[in-house]
């Protein structure tokens, strides 16, 4: 098994920990590309934070964001439209 580093992260907050209501209590940054995948299959998939679960909900504006991800986000370098 090897590690592989995640180049160019284009990013967007996805659900974990849900309350008691089925909301999640916060959304962590997955990559873009994995989200469909995820949300159609089932597949799990791993945020900034190294949190792991499928994607189950959509974040709203305002939605609470995992500080981890947050932190490792905003310390990346800037990425592609691509």
């Amino acid at each position: 098994m090897s590690t592989q580093t995640l180049p160019d992260v284009d990013t967007r907050p996805e659900g974990t920990d849900t309350t008691d209501d089925d909301s999640p209590k916060m959304f962590h940054y997955v990559r873009k590309n994995q989200i469909a995948e995820s949300a159609v299959l089932g597949s799990h998939v791993v945020a900034l934070c190294g949190e792991v679960f499928p994607v189950t909900k959509s974040p709203k504006p305002g939605s609470p964001v995992c500080p981890e991800c947050k932190r490792i986000f905003d310390g990346l370098p800037p990425g592609g439209d691509e």
